[in-house]
């Protein structure tokens, strides 16, 4: 990828966990990332989003709060496993009325904006 774009227009380009984990220089087993890809990429954007109002202003200070937070993202996996982390909401569970837990995620949480 071009050194040249910013770092809004690179993160258009990026498509796999890959791709980001390449842009942003984080050292990963092509294994963990095989069987985590989605994990890892919902992670780091739920990072971001909890970052994204505190973030500077500078975009080389931004690029670096990037790629701690996707390491950090990659690390999760690492360390630990998808169902342990629980970053999807269909692995996530609650305590129903009646009794019981229930996984159930309603169709307006699946096609949110």
């Amino acid at each position: 990828m071009e050194d040249t774009l910013s770092l809004a227009e690179a993160m258009e380009d990026l498509v796999s966990a890959e791709d980001f984990l390449d842009y942003f220089a984080v050292p990963y087993d092509p294994a963990v990332v095989h069987v985590n890809r989605l994990h890892i990429l919902q992670r780091f954007h739920d990072y971001l989003a909890k970052q994204a109002p505190n973030l500077p202003p500078e975009e080389s200070q931004q690029r670096g709060i990037y790629r701690l937070w996707l390491e950090r993202a990659y690390q999760d996996f690492v360390t630990s496993d998808s169902l342990t982390e629980k970053v999807f909401a269909v692995f996530q569970t609650v305590s129903k009325p009646d009794g019981g837990m229930s996984s159930f995620v309603s169709l307006d949480k699946v096609f949110r904006q």
